[in-house]
């Protein structure tokens, strides 16, 4: 009977490895790509900066713009700018817009934090460029979205960009290369657990 499974378990792999082997053989292009992480589920940001750390860790040249965050200090951030202080790292630093409450100022400050973003889009040298919680700023127009797009279409061809956030339109998602959504399937914050240092903050 093992011998059996053996052999039936054989077959299988050799043919995934087939389609696997295929499928890479036929991506042959070599060019930065367009990521979106989105969805209502916890995870967004924690994988973007994970590809923050794969570049790193290739000795790669990493920019971050964060929009939104910025009041309390992230884990994230406290490793970034303790240990990467070579990092292009900025953030909106207005906190949350259900927070401050503030349309115009929120606007205000996403057009301030928008023209560093820019500028990191403009850099060749940037190998990595996450736009954490852009999506918010194009749901809520804080920012103009033709604009942003454009930025990002027209970016040099061997940088890589990596949005976060929620909504932000369908327009965004043409534009992206590859497009991941986390699902809300189920939080501890909503059974009464705080946020965690080192998991959630």
């Amino acid at each position: 009977m093992t011998d059996k499974k053996d052999a039936k378990h054989k077959n299988s792999m050799e043919k995934q490895k087939a389609k696997v082997d295929a499928n890479i053989a036929l991506a042959d292009e070599e060019r930065g790509v367009v990521i979106l992480l989105t969805g209502d589920g916890k995870g967004k940001s924690s994988s973007a900066f994970g590809m923050v750390m794969r570049s790193l860790g290739y000795g790669y040249k990493v920019a971050i713009t964060q929009f939104i965050k910025g009041q309390i200090l992230s884990g994230e951030e406290l490793f970034i700018r303790d240990k990467h202080p070579e990092v292009d790292f900025y953030q909106m630093g207005t906190g949350f817009t259900w927070d401050t409450q503030d349309r115009s100022g929120d606007i205000a400050a996403a057009e301030r934090t928008w023209e560093v973003a820019a500028k990191q889009l403009k850099d060749e040298t940037n190998h990595l460029v996450v736009l954490d919680e852009l999506t918010y700023m194009l749901a809520y127009k804080y920012l103009d979205e033709t604009m942003v797009l454009d930025a990002i279409r027209n970016r040099p061809k061997e940088q890589s960009v990596v949005m976060t956030g929620r909504g932000g339109g369908s327009a965004i998602r043409e534009l992206a290369d590859t497009v991941s959504e986390i699902n809300d399937t189920k939080h501890a914050f909503r059974a009464g657990v705080k946020a965690r240092k080192g998991v959630d903050l």
